[in-house]
């Protein structure tokens, strides 16, 4: 394997893999040159058959038994337009091409002469039927085919010294049809898709080799459908962490707690998932059922942050409190309120200063109203204290706790604010859920038209298909007549004659 910087595409790599030859005799093992083959179609875009002279039956019958046995052409030819999607263009290099391009003395190019030697035996016997199995796989399966011949490189002994020869000492001929098909491969090669349209990359490339080294260690057949199924499970999986990864990023950066309203937290908080999400759509594949998406939507950080952020106002009200109504137990050490007309008066005068000043401190949260109401209920009903309590033992009983809290909110407003919050909470769901649907039509029908896509381009290939038979009954056809009409004419003949 090679991986290089693609010489004519940005931002593409170049992935060349070389593989042993068919027929090699130290195996033994025709299985073995089947998992070879299948493996070359499985993983490539462009997929070059090298063999040495001329196309005949000898070189189709070396790829008769990869056709044969290889698990991608075990279905119905009759279902080759579910394969074309995913298979590779085909190219046939030719090596030591010494032969002139001809037939019937009219001159062909390389991929005429690829065509005319694709053509099927006649007839329905077995033998037949297993001789035409390389050229109908070839027709039928391989979207785009190419020949190129190469003559040889060097004369003679050169040959074992291919190595250390530099250009000049090639064959000038030979040069150039090697600068033809470079540039054949760099310009046609297309990149690696699998069904759905995802583009193979690297880490994507593992794990296609994985599954069907893996399936075929195994003693299994290397399916197409079982490999992007593990694909996509990957896929998925990484989609998700991507998605949290940018979530956690967002709001680590944006978020400062407590946040002044609940409204806030939740606008920061959908801004992010909402992104967080569209980066999962972007990056998942075949998440059938959504399985993965719901795990996303389950991952959801919501919850943590409410409770996180009603932790940080309440412990921002709680000293806040202290340090407001603190003071206001050394008055009532001293006395401050006792023994007067008027304590009373002052006190709630003081209480209700205290108040708005507590109310105009800044960086409160959330957290405001109900702090004050559970330390609140330390003291008597509404913050109003009566009269008669107002001596010395009774101003001393309350704790530093019960100062902190002397403003009390009514039942009925906490109430309406929880109702407020869960309101929010409700709606900020169902807004998800809405923009979630919508990303989701969106991808959607993005595969929708990929799948259409290929879809259009296997109907292509079949319509040449059948174009292409229905060229060969024509001329079969023509043929006949032209017998029929010969013996026609030597029936004639012979009558006359007599």
């Amino acid at each position: 394997m090679w991986c290089v910087p693609h010489p004519e595409k940005p931002d593409h790599t170049l992935v060349l893999l070389d593989t042993e030859g068919l027929g090699d005799v130290e195996k033994g093992d025709n299985q073995n040159d089947c998992w070879i083959f299948a493996l070359a179609i499985l993983l490539s875009s462009t997929f070059v058959y090298n063999s040495i002279g001329a196309i005949n039956q000898q070189a189709m019958d070396q790829l008769q038994y990869p056709f044969y046995n290889a698990p991608l052409t075990n279905q119905a030819l009759e279902d080759s337009d579910e394969y074309v999607s995913f298979f590779p263009d085909f190219v046939w290099t030719l090596r030591d091409f010494c032969l002139e391009l001809k037939i019937n003395g009219q001159p062909l190019s390389a991929d005429e002469y690829l065509g005319n030697s694709l053509k099927l035996l006649q007839g329905c016997s077995q033998k037949e039927k297993e001789l035409n199995l390389p050229q109908l796989c070839i027709r039928k399966f391989f979207p785009t085919k190419k020949c190129l011949v190469f003559e040889r490189p060097a004369p003679g002994k050169k040959i074992g010294q291919l190595e250390s020869l530099q250009d000049k000492d090639l064959d000038s001929d030979f040069v150039k049809q090697v600068a033809e098909f470079s540039s054949y491969v760099f310009r046609s090669s297309k990149i690696k898709k699998i069904p759905g349209g995802l583009k193979v990359n690297g880490p994507r490339l593992k794990s296609l080799v994985t599954t069907y080294v893996n399936t075929i260690s195994n003693g299994s057949l290397p399916c197409m459908e079982s490999a992007v199924l593990a694909l996509s499970e990957t896929e998925n999986s990484a989609a998700v962490r991507k998605a949290i990864a940018h979530y956690d990023q967002q709001i680590s950066q944006s978020l400062k707690l407590p946040t002044e309203t609940l409204q806030e937290l939740l606008d920061l908080h959908r801004s992010s998932e909402k992104e967080a999400i569209k980066i999962f759509m972007e990056n998942s594949f075949k998440d059938v059922d959504q399985v993965f998406l719901t795990k996303l939507e389950k991952e959801s950080k919501q919850r943590e942050f409410c409770k996180k952020n009603q932790e940080a106002s309440s412990d921002r009200c709680s000293v806040l409190l202290w340090d407001i109504f603190g003071p206001l137990e050394e008055d009532l050490k001293q006395g401050v309120y006792f023994y007067k007309p008027t304590g009373y008066c002052l006190f709630n005068q003081k209480i209700q200063e205290l108040k708005r000043k507590y109310y105009k401190e800044p960086g409160k949260g959330v957290q405001v109203t109900k702090v004050l109401h559970a330390l609140g209920s330390f003291l008597p009903s509404g913050c109003s204290v009566p009269r008669t309590a107002f001596t010395p033992s009774c101003f001393l009983s309350f704790t530093v706790l019960n100062m902190k809290t002397v403003v009390l909110e009514n039942a009925s407003k906490l109430l309406e604010e929880i109702q407020k919050k869960n309101d929010q909470l409700m709606e900020q769901q169902e807004q998800r859920h809405q923009e979630n649907m919508k990303l989701l039509l969106e991808k959607m029908e993005r595969e929708q038209a990929q799948l259409r896509e290929e879809q259009r381009r296997a109907i292509e290939h079949k319509i040449k298909v059948l174009q292409l038979q229905n060229l060969k009954i024509q001329q079969e056809c023509e043929r006949l007549w032209k017998e029929n009409e010969d013996l026609r004419e030597k029936i004639s003949s012979k009558c006359i004659i007599s």
